[in-house]
């Protein structure tokens, strides 16, 4: 009878101690393409972004975010698993072999890559995503937008997510205005005045109005803005162009501002459905940007894509019910920092992917420190190829053999070259670099 008794009050406990955990939290993941760390308005008065800014200013900003291989796909891999990009075969984009935008070949090979390294044509279905183990947690996952991890058979609906909605097997779109893309059905019907952009906004709208309340959402909202072809709005190009500003640079621009105004339309959504409480929202870039990025070096193309113009991304957390407002955290973190994020938010530290290579940044939403450590950055389109950033130090590594070393806090343009002055950090730097290729890199 005590037996029974106490299995009756264990029970009893339980489940109150259940019912009282705290509600696991929304999580929308805003990830933008080919968006540049000074192409936002509070840094750089060309580009007109009062909702990053707001956003900013509600949430925290880490100001040194970088991406482990920053091109298309690798980043969106490594958001996606928590894994350095190479590890999963992948230092470049996917291509598209045939006109739908699918492959035939596992691999594929760069002209100008001097290492001939081959590079995977889909993310593997027998890699964890952040999606997969949320829905594992009870999670309801549903993807908006740009994947380019692969065509059909590897789309986001086989990698843990319920849904996709304005997904295709392109990396970028034919034109910003219908018919979207070549050779596909992805959006056929949408009236003819209809901006990419603000199609896939309405959607994730409407997915924050009608989603089903008794479970917790992820939603991915990964934009096709900024990426070519440079096409901004139609009512907002000119405005640029009376600016005196080029073309290509006004379209630029004006994409920008489509894509804030879509972000300040998914937050007032958040706002309004009652959900700002228990909602995370990521802001997030996928790779440094393809005009100026002064006064960083280096972006998308020419060379220096491990440049902090390339490496470097917009990062931006609002959480209200957690963070300070106006925080600011300045250490080094790396887009894999997501995945176990995610996890810890959620509570899921038992039901995360063991080989995920990022830390949590649970303790800096909170104000705290975390652990010091090295970043590795991996790529294989040129000479330029791998990267290490230790705390201020960065060292870039050449296949023609050529290193190069800058104090990023010092000289975050990376102008003035310390392999000379500084040969014992240089020394330890490549080490560190060498030994990690050697653990880390597939192909040897």
């Amino acid at each position: 009878m005590k037996y029974l008794l106490f299995t009756s009050l264990l029970l009893w406990y339980m489940t109150c101690s259940a019912g009282a955990k705290e509600k696991q939290p929304n999580i929308i993941i805003l990830f933008v393409d080919d968006y540049g760390w000074s192409h936002v308005g509070y840094r750089n008065a060309t580009y007109h972004t009062p909702n990053l800014a707001q956003l900013k200013r509600e949430g925290m900003e880490f100001t040194r975010a970088y991406v482990p291989t920053p091109t298309c796909s690798p980043s969106r891999a490594s958001l996606l698993t928590g894994k350095e990009a190479i590890r999963m075969e992948m230092p470049r984009h996917i291509p598209h072999e045939h006109p739908d935008g699918s492959n035939s070949s596992k691999y594929s090979y760069w002209e100008t890559d001097p290492s001939h390294t081959p590079s995977i044509n889909w993310l593997p279905l027998e890699e964890v995503t952040y999606a997969e183990s949320l829905a594992n947690g009870g999670y309801t996952n549903y993807f908006i937008g740009k994947w380019h991890l692969g065509h059909e058979p590897y789309h986001p609906i086989h990698q843990g997510f319920d849904d996709q909605f304005g997904t295709s097997n392109f990396g970028h779109p034919r034109s910003y205005y219908p018919p979207y893309f070549n050779n596909s059905d992805v959006l056929k019907d949408t009236p003819s005045d209809k901006y990419l952009t603000d199609n896939l906004t309405d959607r994730a709208v409407e997915f924050l109005e009608n989603y089903d309340k008794t479970k917790p959402f992820q939603l991915s909202f990964w934009y096709y803005n900024v990426h070519g072809p440079h096409e901004g709005p139609k009512e907002l190009v000119g405005k640029y162009l009376d600016r005196g500003m080029p073309k290509a640079e006004a379209n630029y621009a004006a994409m920008v501002e489509a894509m804030d105004t879509s972000v300040g339309r998914i937050k007032e959504a958040v706002e309004k459905n009652g959900l700002a409480e228990n909602t995370i929202i990521f802001l997030i870039s996928d790779q440094g940007g393809l005009f100026s990025n002064a006064p960083l070096s280096g972006g998308k193309r020419g060379g220096n894509t491990l440049g902090e113009g390339g490496a470097r991304v917009p990062f931006i957390v609002w959480y209200p019910e957690m963070i300070e407002a106006g925080s600011v955290f300045t250490d080094p973190i790396q887009t894999i920092d997501v995945y176990p994020t995610l996890m810890d938010i959620a509570g899921l530290k038992g039901n995360d992917n063991k080989d995920i290579n990022g830390i949590s940044l649970l303790p800096a939403l909170k104000g705290e420190s975390l652990p010091k450590r090295n970043l590795y950055f991996y790529r294989a389109y040129e000479d330029q190829y791998a990267a290490i950033i230790r705390g201020p130090w960065k060292l870039k590594k050449y296949r023609s053999g050529k290193v190069e070393l800058y104090n990023i806090d010092e000289d975050i343009s990376e102008t003035h070259d310390l392999v000379e002055s500084e040969k014992k950090m240089t020394r330890a730097l490549a080490n560190s670099l060498a030994e990690w290729e050697k653990e880390a890199v597939p192909f040897k």
